[in-house]
């Protein structure tokens, strides 16, 4: 696929780092020169410096016969125009922009083809504002994840010592559930995966994911570890989008804090927000978090646009008795350090994303895509197409299809029912399945899978 990607910040050098690695033709226009020449020493990409908007600057990366035009530059305004030029003067297919404003985003009316020809509207914030409020709504997981509308999770827990299900065989799974289906899609031991089969036995610290419905997902989390306290009291560091969209969205089932820096913004917020306490000062003010109680709080989250400034705030919470801790953090190097230790949960902006964006680049009908394990795996919801003749899984039982190695198929949704994933399950047309990878340079070996023969066409 032919991509041209507007914007070498922390986004589009996250995605391009992806999608040239897949075989795909990825060119990356920036007015910085030494961005470009950087990202060109290090990926098989074209570069093209100039004002992504601007109609030669597109022509000059290909726009005529480009497949899609990915924006994400750090202006909404250039990201739209440059998809209206786009549309106009090249006929691009796809065209997907990053727009942060809620000004904008509240007015979907904007975004057809007869106003602003947008096919795909990316927000970051929002996208880390859903993940973290799953995460608050599921306390003790590291990763909440929604497929099919919701009515699927894949989650992610670390197994403690004293878990019911910790030194025994995933096979008597069911014995401790009855009534109850779930499947271990993967298991991660010493950052290593293992494939999970019947006598696989849980160790405590293992990493894993499993899948089940929505409404089963608390039952799962109560075998693979102790459950933690439902949260009351969540204090938010940041009042910038992310921070102001997380008060709205807990503010009314929650004790909600906000701390930030800026006494402007602190004095804008408090009439923003309906419920939420407005605090004016420094995260990492030891004294300040004391006098808040933060060793009665059981989420302090740190969402502020500065790496190191959320790392030291969520650090300082942690040894001052907060219950869980998260920090956003942009720069991967530094998800990696931080991560299990002292700090619960790293938030990635970029990997949200870009689950979000390879939705739309896979071949085949895929409906949802997360990027997990630092990009290393990847969870996918694909819809079976076709018969018997014509589909590689559709009319076939999981045990009789060849996944690829380290792949594994969760869970169905047909219709509106749920049905976990076993060996003689059958795939019927139409099906969502969802897939765990393990390895993601066997994704273009499961997008072969759902690819329809020509029989069927």
């Amino acid at each position: 696929m032919k991509i041209i990607i507007l914007g070498a910040g922390q986004v589009g050098t996250s995605v391009a780092e992806v999608l040239a690695s897949e075989a795909n033709d990825i060119t990356v226009v920036d007015l910085d020169e030494a961005k470009l020449e950087d990202l060109r020493d290090r990926l098989d990409i074209g570069t093209v410096v100039g004002e992504a908007a601007h109609p030669e600057v597109l022509a000059r990366a290909g726009a005529k016969d480009a497949d899609m035009i990915l924006a994400v530059t750090n202006s909404d305004e250039i990201n739209m125009v440059a998809c209206q030029v786009a549309y106009t003067l090249f006929h691009t297919p796809t065209k997907i922009a990053r727009v942060r404003s809620v000004g904008y985003l509240s007015h979907p009316q904007l975004f057809t083809q007869e106003s602003l020809p947008i096919d795909v509207l990316i927000s970051p914030e929002q996208l880390v504002t859903d993940y973290v409020q799953r995460l608050i709504e599921h306390p003790g997981a590291l990763q909440v994840l929604d497929f099919a509308g919701g009515k699927v999770q894949l989650v992610a827990v670390r197994a403690y010592y004293g878990g019911p299900l910790v030194g025994h065989e995933l096979r008597t799974l069911r014995e401790h559930m009855p009534g109850i289906d779930t499947r271990v899609a993967a298991i991660y031991r010493r950052n290593r995966a293992i494939s999970p089969e019947g006598d696989t036995i849980i160790e405590a610290d293992d990493e894993v994911f499993f899948i089940a419905a929505k409404r089963h997902i608390r039952v799962v989390m109560k075998e693979l570890r102790r459950l933690d306290r439902p949260v009351k009291r969540i204090i938010l560091a940041g009042g910038g989008n992310i921070g102001v969209r997380l008060a709205k969205a807990l503010e009314t089932r929650y004790q909600v804090k906000l701390i930030d820096h800026n006494a402007g913004r602190s004095k804008k917020i408090s009439e923003e927000l309906e419920k939420t306490i407005v605090l004016y000062g420094d995260a990492a003010d030891e004294e300040l978090l004391l006098d808040e109680n933060i060793e009665h709080t059981d989420v302090f989250c740190s969402v502020t646009n500065d790496d190191e400034a959320n790392i030291l705030s969520a650090m300082l919470a942690k040894r001052l008795g907060a219950q869980k801790v998260m920090a956003l953090i942009n720069r991967a190097a530094y998800v990696d350090l931080v991560q299990s230790g002292i700090i619960d949960i790293a938030i990635s902006p970029q990997q949200a994303t870009i689950g979000s964006l390879l939705t739309h680049v896979r071949r085949g009908d895929v409906t949802a895509v997360h990027s997990l394990r630092r990009g290393a795996a990847e969870a996918i919801e694909a819809v079976a197409h076709g018969d018997v003749r014509s589909s590689k899984v559709v009319g076939r039982a999981i045990e009789d299809i060849k996944l690829p190695p380290g792949t594994t198929i969760g869970a169905l949704v047909r219709k509106d029912k749920v049905i976990i994933a076993h060996h003689d399950t059958m795939i019927e047309a139409e099906d969502h399945v969802i897939l765990f990878v393990v390895d993601k340079a066997r994704i273009p070996d499961v997008e072969r899978l759902f690819q329809v023969g020509i029989t069927f066409l």
